[in-house]
């Protein structure tokens, strides 16, 4: 199986975010630079006696007879379409999975992982479109871990309009969830990151029915005086503090600077509040980001192009990012939000789109191993391919793009949401296709808007050739 080991998560509570929307938001970052990825939506159906059969490890799972619709970032035919990582199905219920995390060895010897199980690349087929709320969807991960096991170490992010969960997987069987505090953010890098446990709240947290007995059992716990998750389960490794815990430092450098800590810190906090409401913006900037203004930023310094001190957060194995907002400020029938960025996300847009659509445009739904324009995918893969030669040449132009672009999608769904609050009284048939029709103008206008800079950056390329020559040079 072709693991995704680079992917960052972020987590907002409604109450830590500037309109009151929860937030759970992921790069996905690939095993390569190239991993193509598409955006499309799956529809509600009816199957009686219906199974999910995983094409890898043979799991073979019954499911629900009544599957809701769902958006979903599935990747391309060598990975038989699953790999679909992130969505929100027509309750308004989010997920996003997965992070990848490690388990230690220890833990690893008493409870391994297992061959034929649950792993990453089905979670969001037999998950998503069966749940009604992000506790729901908690729960249903985790008994189908605890039943047929997983090859993975990974954590799950889950939101609905009220809570924002993450669940985090042990060895072959074993899992734990923490709800992310509404007034809190969290940030999670490849490594387990809940911390201590109260089993006396089953508001806040929830876990596998065997967890507590199987710690103690096999003696997993060196300090009795709590139940640290990250310290049983987690790996802490030398690698941990160089391509880990640098990303949640710089996420809370970004959000809580007045917290002091070294990024190689082995006790990074995995809850944390900011120092200001945060805003989709404020998310989009730490997924892009590549430690800018610090002296670990590999575009700034140039000796950190040969060897990178830290794992940067935008690097060239991105392939798909997307921010789940759910809102409160509005109507369910138009709450949700899927904003999606593609390619390298230190020079892509992040394109909205209303989850209450029925399908996403064209060139969203293409992306395999053929180079084209006509897919999203590889339009944004080919604009980074244009813009790193020449990044100080070309980052406040690509810069300046963004931000027009971000302007432009803020105003569309300032637009769109007026025009559907009028509409409340029309069929839900009547208001998924005038949301359908929107998203796809916003999209399409994106997307021009990009070829229109890719255009501009490669006459700028020509103009930057080294090997040139006039007449009167040897003279």
């Amino acid at each position: 199986m072709k693991k995704r080991t680079s992917c960052t998560a972020i987590l907002v509570g409604k109450d830590a975010t500037v309109d009151g929307s929860t937030i759970i938001a992921r790069n996905e970052d690939g095993y390569a630079p190239i991993g193509p990825k598409k955006f499309v939506v799956h529809n509600a159906k009816t199957e009686a006696n219906g199974y999910f059969v995983s094409p890898t490890t043979g799991v073979k799972i019954p499911l629900p007879a009544q599957a809701m619709r769902y958006t979903c970032e599935p990747s391309d035919e060598s990975d038989n379409n699953l790999y679909e990582e992130a969505g929100i199905n027509e309750k308004n219920v989010a997920m996003s999975a997965t992070e990848t995390t490690f388990t230690n060895q220890r833990f690893l010897g008493f409870d391994p992982l297992v061959d034929n199980g649950l792993n990453e690349e089905g979670m969001v087929n037999v998950v998503l479109p069966f749940i009604s709320s992000a506790r729901e969807g908690v729960k249903r991960l985790g008994s189908l871990i605890e039943q047929y096991g997983t090859g993975e170490s990974n954590g799950i992010a889950f939101s609905d309009n009220q809570e924002v969960w993450y669940l985090e997987t042990a060895g072959g069987h074993h899992w734990v969830a923490q709800r992310i505090p509404d007034d809190a953010y969290a940030i999670a890098p490849n490594q387990v990151n809940i911390q201590n446990i109260d089993f006396s709240d089953t508001d806040n947290f929830m876990w596998d029915k065997n967890l507590p007995d199987f710690v103690e059992k096999y003696n997993l716990n060196k300090d009795p005086e709590s139940f640290n998750f990250r310290n049983i389960v987690g790996t802490n490794s030398e690698s941990d503090i160089y391509y880990n815990t640098p990303r949640a430092w710089y996420g809370q450098k970004l959000f809580s600077p007045e917290v002091k800590q070294a990024p190689t810190s082995r006790d990074i906090p995995f809850i944390q509040r900011a120092n200001r409401k945060l805003s989709v913006e404020d998310v989009e900037y730490f997924l892009s980001s590549h430690y800018q203004e610090t002296e670990y930023d590999p575009f700034t310094n140039p000796k950190e192009l040969d060897k990178q001190t830290f794992r940067s957060i935008a690097l060239d194995r991105n392939q798909i990012s997307h921010i789940l907002q759910i809102r409160n400020n509005v109507d369910a029938k138009y709450a949700a939000i899927e904003w999606v960025a593609m390619g390298f996300f230190a020079y892509s847009p992040y394109v909205p789109f209303y989850a209450n659509i029925e399908t996403t445009p064209i060139n969203y739904q293409k992306g395999d191993s053929k180079v084209s324009m006509e897919s999203a995918y590889w339009m944004y893969k080919t604009l980074s391919v244009l813009v790193e030669p020449h990044y100080h040449e070309f980052i406040n132009e690509v810069n300046q793009y963004r931000e027009n672009c971000q302007a432009y999608a803020l105003g569309r769904i300032n637009k769109v949401d007026n025009q559907i609050a009028k509409m409340l009284s029309d069929s839900d048939e009547a208001i998924t296709d005038k949301l359908t029709a929107e998203s796809i103008i916003t999209a399409d206008s994106i997307t021009n808007k990009t070829k229109a800079l890719m255009q501009n950056l490669i006459k700028e390329s020509l103009n930057l050739s080294k090997i040139t020559f006039e007449s009167g040079d040897n003279l």
